[in-house]
């Protein structure tokens, strides 16, 4: 279904009956990501709604970098919510939909029952990057610059980015949304809103703790995300905390 929030139109997946869940994808997926969590939570007994964030799948791709802020993704879900006369979900991220559950749990809490954080932990809760976490992160750095950033991931049959997803099963569903005019820009422009050079070497933002029980996963032999940036979520939780 599509659901009009803030002048865009985000398409969702909303599926069963009884207590909401929300799954939030991150970067290349869409909520094609949550397929088979959706068979097996509905069977459950709950309610599924998994959108396509900004940008990604059927949802609206609005064209300034500046409109993927993670500010305005939040107020996207907040809105989808409503939409669906939704009051409060459990809610579920993962990678860039781990660091919008996470906002929301932190800026509108009475939406949050339980918070399921998979891979990417609270916004800056490791601190100032280590020279570690810079050497994971040299994938964001190429992202920010734009037109060579496409460039080079579409050259050689996308070679680049298949090297990049080589742990990712569902590579080929990626690169054949990628190939529509304008999609592989607009999952980049995540980045480039959110993660600028000197964001990365700043101090973290001074955000509230977070209330909700939460759970957090990070898989060992993560490429990109140091265990850090999970471990150190503890302290930005005010709530029960898992890992």
């Amino acid at each position: 279904m599509m659901v009009d929030v803030g002048g865009l139109r985000l398409h969702v997946e909303d599926r069963g009956t009884g207590t909401p869940v929300l799954l939030l994808h991150g970067w290349p997926d869409t909520s094609r990501l949550w397929r088979n969590q959706v068979e097996a939570l509905t069977q459950a007994g709950y309610r599924t709604l998994a959108p396509d964030l900004r940008g990604r799948g059927r949802s609206d791709r609005p064209p300034a970098v500046s409109d993927y802020a993670l500010s305005l993704v939040v107020q996207d879900v907040t809105g989808i919510l409503d939409a669906l006369g939704v009051e409060r979900a459990h809610v579920v991220g993962h990678d860039w939909g781990a660091a919008v559950a996470w906002l929301l749990a932190s800026l509108a809490p009475e939406r949050v029952d339980r918070l399921v954080a998979i891979s990417v932990g609270f916004p800056g809760a490791a601190g100032r990057p280590t020279l570690d976490a810079l050497q994971k992160a040299w994938y964001r750095l190429l992202f920010l610059f734009e037109g060579v950033a496409e460039e080079l991931l579409q050259r050689d049959g996308w070679y680049l980015l298949r090297e990049l997803l080589q742990a990712y099963p569902d590579t080929d569903p990626a690169l054949a949304e990628f190939a529509d005019p304008g999609a592989l820009t607009a999952s980049l422009n995540w980045y480039r809103a959110n993660l600028p050079v000197e964001r990365l070497l700043s101090a973290p933002p001074s955000l509230p703790m977070v209330a909700a029980p939460t759970l957090g996963i990070w898989s060992t032999g993560d490429l990109y995300v140091p265990e850090e940036s999970m471990t150190r979520s503890a302290e930005r939780i005010s709530g029960p905390w898992r890992y």
